[in-house]
């Protein structure tokens, strides 16, 4: 059973449940909200004025990786927000099962920047270094915690598990 451990006693343990309300959760969600409003301030602030000296191609590198990383930034807040709901009892497991098939978490060296990326700003550099950490960081703990479902009707066949992963990865409905 991923994300679930039996003790002894016959009770299930949810890791997710546990992990997002460790110490451990609060820094990813500290740091990555930290992130998510670095890259806001930047992007609105020293980052338009250091667009604005770019001449293109870096011009367009630069529109292309500042979207890219907030869109990145937006996914992964996202992430992070529905764990804490859902360890904060905002969320039911089906409500956030239903949001998390919203996000899409790229595996890992699929999100590389463009060529030209040593052109763009030195700061804007940072930001979408430490946001594809992050995101690395995100897309591991996902897989090793998933969203544990409710049992259905189909609980006791084998493949249910997986066939509720799948669904949920697909965003369909195999019935």
């Amino acid at each position: 059973m991923a994300g679930k451990s039996r003790r002894g006693d016959g009770v299930t343990v949810s890791f997710g449940a546990k992990f997002a309300q460790s110490d451990q959760f609060k820094t990813v969600f500290r740091e990555g909200m930290a992130l998510v409003e670095a890259a806001a301030t930047y992007l609105d602030g020293d980052g338009r004025k250091e667009a604005r000296k770019l001449q293109p191609p870096h011009s367009l590198a630069y529109a292309t990786e500042s979207m890219r990383l907030t869109t990145r930034l937006m996914q992964l807040a996202s992430w992070l927000l529905i764990r804490r709901a859902v360890s904060e009892g905002e969320l039911t497991l089906e409500q956030a099962l239903e949001e998390q098939r919203k996000i899409k978490l790229p595996g890992k060296g699929s999100d590389q920047p463009t060529r030209d990326f040593s052109t763009l700003p030195p700061r804007l550099r940072e930001l979408i270094t430490e946001s594809v950490k992050l995101q690395e960081r995100i897309v591991r703990l996902d897989q090793m915690l998933g969203l544990e479902q409710a049992p259905s009707e189909d609980a006791n066949h084998p493949l249910s598990t997986q066939l509720s992963r799948l669904r949920a990865a697909f965003g369909t409905d195999t019935d």
